[in-house]
């Protein structure tokens, strides 16, 4: 997904961007889980009440993560730069020196905000003595005592330079520890923030899985793979291209024998390689292209896809796609396409949602004649598509700092539930009664580990799940929707792994077809074939 946070890969010079059913096609394949179905109020009998919950953003009331300060008009961005006097520098003989970590950061610069801005950003301390590694930049590490400084400085072209510096200063509980960063230009302090630690291991308490087992799994050699869709006895799964030494594209399994699926093909087009969403509908995939839209492929030979055309023709960053009925919803730059699929194979495009420009939106949820969109950085927004000559926007939810991603919808106890997730750094499962799209109001609320946040989710039934990247895979029950419960989960994130260490890593991808299995894309593992136990 190629979306830029626009303050998010400013602070910290993380430079990190990324990367969130129809009805059958034929008698082989069983009806997809994933989208709408009978009312998930059956069964349990939730009575449709609740306490409306206020909305504080994701970090209500977070104060420093650190006792570290900053010397005043000090742009060297050294140890000098830096006051420890208040740190507990002891402590840190408990603090870890490898590993994968998340650091969550606060800004505390004079411009901070309130609330002030949050951010997440990976460090990898590698195990074999390599170059540390602060988002993407090569740190250099130095000690004095228990204190150890990261630091990264760049001479420029213009004769100026810019220095990155990240200090560490206690360790409340091994392994890990707290700090500050700062950020010099020219020998100027330019922004300054508190840091605290997350190890990626596997959750306190957690082995490899609960509830679930791993069937399969199948390495994607291809980009870095992120989304999935299975039909007609064949997963499809999309990668987007990180390192232009691999470029994404699509690959093709077989996955009639789910112990052991078989790999039948790959595509790549030239100059258009990041491919970030994947839908169908017959026999048509559609795949979301950052360069020409909506990449549509003929189907009717599973294990060959033949590319038919670009949708609508004109050059189009498309992120994600979603079908519902005769409808295709892609998002298109700024705007949300909307195409009548009624032949499948030859999108005619309607209309185009745009409300908000120049933002982008991120991904889409549809039924009938009802748009759920997230809008990233402008909130979550319901729709009305009745008329795709005249759209018209029924509701909002907003709040501070936000990055509305991604959304499953259902009917419970006769009322309209939004399962809607955020991504970055404290966002979260936020549970939401949408009947009144005007008034729409948080009902309950989900998280694991503040600093990880969710990709993609699927409502079936009374279930969701959800690809919560360095969290894996995880299964909520949702029966009573004002408190989601945590019944199953599959840990597919490993340090040994190799490519780890992004931000947007791990469990991505996720689709349950109704044939009893879970399809998952893991950026490093490829597609994985998980069952409920």
């Amino acid at each position: 997904m190629n979306w830029t946070h626009s303050r998010r890969t400013i602070l910290l010079a993380s430079a990190l961007t990324l990367l969130g059913c129809p009805p059958p096609s034929g008698p082989t394949d069983p009806p997809d889980a994933s989208t709408g179905g009978p009312d998930a109020s059956t069964g349990y009998e939730w009575d449709g009440s609740y306490v409306p919950l206020e909305e504080t953003g994701n970090w209500s009331g977070l104060g420093r993560l650190s006792a570290c300060t900053f010397v005043p008009g000090n742009g060297a961005c050294d140890l000098s730069t830096f006051d420890l006097s208040a740190c507990d520098t002891d402590s840190l003989v408990n603090a870890g020196t490898e590993g994968h970590y998340l650091l969550t950061s606060r800004d505390e610069g004079p411009a901070a905000g309130d609330p002030p801005f949050i951010n997440a950003i990976p460090f990898k301390l590698p195990t074999d003595g390599g170059t540390p590694l602060l988002g993407n930049l090569p740190m250099t590490e130095e000690r004095e005592g228990n204190v150890r400084l990261y630091s990264n400085h760049v001479s420029l072209a213009d004769g100026g330079t810019r220095r990155t510096a990240l200090v560490t200063c206690e360790s409340p509980q091994a392994p890990e520890f707290t700090g500050c960063y700062a950020f010099c230009r020219n020998g100027r302090l330019v922004s300054t923030s508190t840091v605290k630690s997350d190890r990626l291991t596997w959750r306190a308490g957690e082995s490899e899985a609960s509830g679930l087992e791993l069937v399969s799994e199948s390495r994607v050699d291809i980009g870095y793979p992120v989304d999935i869709y299975v039909t007609k006895g064949h997963a499809y799964v999309v990668s987007v291209t990180m390192v232009a030494s691999k470029p994404g594209g699509l690959t093709v399994f077989d996955v009639s024998n789910k112990a052991a699926p078989v790999k039948v093909k790959t595509i790549q087009l030239p100059g258009d390689n990041y491919w970030n969403g994947v839908w169908a509908k017959g026999d048509a995939l559609y795949v979301a292209s950052s360069t020409k839209g909506v990449n549509v492929f003929d189907i009717s030979n599973p294990a060959d896809p033949r590319f038919v055309l670009s949708a609508p023709g004109d050059r189009l960053y498309t992120h994600t796609v979603f079908v519902d009925g005769n409808r295709l919803y892609a998002t298109a730059n700024s705007s949300i396409a909307l195409f009548d699929i009624t032949t499948p194979l030859a999108p005619v495009e309607l209309n185009r949602y745009a409300t908000h420009l120049p933002y982008y939106p991120h991904d889409v949820f549809a039924i009938g004649d009802r748009l759920y969109v997230n809008y990233a950085d402008m909130g979550y927004e319901i729709v009305d598509v009745s008329n795709p000559n005249d759209l018209r926007t029924l509701g909002n939810f907003s709040y501070p700092w936000q990055y509305s991603h991604h959304n499953a919808v259902g009917t419970f106890a006769g009322r309209t539930i939004s399962f809607m997730g955020g991504e970055g750094a404290g966002e979260h499962l936020r549970v939401l009664d949408i009947t009144d799209p005007a008034n729409i109001v948080k009902i309950g609320s989900f998280q694991l580990r503040a600093p990880i946040s969710i990709h993609n989710m699927l409502l079936v039934g009374k279930k969701l799940y959800v690809a919560w990247y360095q969290e894996g895979v995880r299964v909520l029950d949702v029966s009573n929707p004002t408190q989601p419960t945590q019944v199953a989960y599959y840990n597919t994130w490993r340090e040994s792994d190799p490519g780890r260490g992004d931000y947007f890593d791990g469990a991505m991808g996720i689709r349950i077809p109704g044939d009893g299995y879970i399809y998952v894309v893991d950026t490093s593992r490829g597609l994985m074939v998980l069952r409920e136990k």
